[in-house]
């Protein structure tokens, strides 16, 4: 396993490559002003918690207790809305939140509080992140329409510094 002592990991739905490509599409019809960062199609993925940094032996810990999760009911995200949030985060929302996907945020929520891991405070608001400092974007007309079928499985992903792709550690489910 990579080090992992100072890593900044995450859990995520993590897209197959036709949800990549769709969610790249819809990325590339924004105009991005100068200075914007659009995220690199490889690093496109839906965050469900975001854990900071961790030591080695609690990535060990964490891949057993995640290993042992229930798997959720799959479901299917359906994308059609282009928002532009403050700071000049550009995402992509799905129209409604699946109660699959709730339910496995709620889950993995209970894990990682069990394990003594921080979990977001703030309510869950599902989204792709598709580019950062991109205060003057301007989105494209209309939704993206977009459908992502989730076979009920997640990702522990560690973010490789720099600004090199996240590297997937371990699926689960």
């Amino acid at each position: 396993m990579p080090d992992t002592a100072a890593s900044r990991l995450f859990l995520a739905l993590w897209p197959d490559d036709a949800a990549r490509q769709g969610l790249a599409d819809w990325r590339d019809r924004w105009a991005w002003p100068a200075g914007a960062a659009p995220t690199r199609t490889d690093n496109l993925h839906l965050t469900l918690h975001f854990l900071g940094a961790a030591a080695a032996n609690r990535v060990a810990a964490l891949r057993t207790a995640l290993s042992h999760q229930a798997a959720a009911a799959p479901f299917t995200l359906e994308f059609g809305r282009a928002e532009l949030w403050p700071g000049g985060i550009a995402v992509v929302c799905p129209l409604a939140t699946p109660a699959a996907l709730a339910g496995l945020h709620a889950q993995l929520a209970q894990l990682l509080h069990g394990l003594e891991l921080p979990v977001e405070e703030r309510p869950f608001t599902p989204h792709v992140t598709v580019a950062r400092k991109a205060r003057q974007a301007v989105l494209p007309p209309g939704g993206p329409a977009l459908s992502w079928h989730v076979v009920s499985g997640f990702a522990l992903v560690q973010s490789m510094p720099a600004g090199q792709a996240y590297r997937v550690l371990h699926r689960f489910g």
